[in-house]
């Protein structure tokens, strides 16, 4: 989710948005922690550290609720809720993918292979869902294929990450507005 972020708060700066603001809510550091722990699970599949693997679902779910702190002290309903459907809308694009190739995951690395974040031999190995993409694959167009070369995502991934990227703009949208003088209009207008 490094990119999303990044892009996230070039996003905000352009509009001129305060991300200074962010420190100066509580709420901000449990996205921070969870944000952190990512790093840290990406970063030891680099060193071919495959024991946070198992673990991988419960931190993406503690990456969700770590934004529930600012969507309630700032009231962020709308854009939860917008961004509570592109969960769901990906979740049911990961879960044809994967009903259409027989229960598994196609990975299509690229950019993978050359940071040497994946290697061929290790899909099958790291987990039971993920298996490397062939000729045979279904559906393609859904299966993990934008490869960032750190982590590999499918168009159902994109949209889930699309809620964390809509949370963190509005949330620094509030304390912008709080804390200094932010701009007032936009997409999903926050109401506090």
């Amino acid at each position: 989710m490094i990119v999303e972020i990044i892009v996230v708060c070039l996003l905000a700066k352009r509009k001129g948005l305060k991300l200074r603001f962010l420190f100066r809510t509580w709420t901000f550091y449990p996205i921070l922690l969870a944000q952190c722990v990512l790093v840290v699970f990406q970063a030891s599949i680099f060193f071919r550290q495959y024991v946070f693997v198992r673990f991988v679902p419960y931190v993406e779910t503690g990456v969700i609720f770590s934004f529930l702190f600012a969507m309630f002290a700032f009231q962020l309903y709308k854009p939860a809720m917008v961004g509570a459907a592109s969960i769901v809308a990906g979740t049911v694009l990961n879960k044809i993918a994967i009903a259409a190739n027989g229960g598994k995951m196609p990975v299509y690395p690229t950019l993978s292979y050359l940071t040497g974040y994946v290697t061929p031999d290790m899909l099958a190995a790291v987990d039971g869902l993920h298996s490397a993409g062939g000729p045979d694959t279904k559906l393609k167009f859904l299966t993990d294929y934008i490869d960032y070369g750190y982590s590999i995502l499918s168009v159902g991934d994109v949209m889930i990450h699309l809620y964390a990227c809509i949370m963190f703009y509005y949330l620094i949208k509030a304390v912008s507005q709080k804390y200094g003088a932010g701009p007032q209009n936009g997409p999903l207008e926050n109401e506090a």
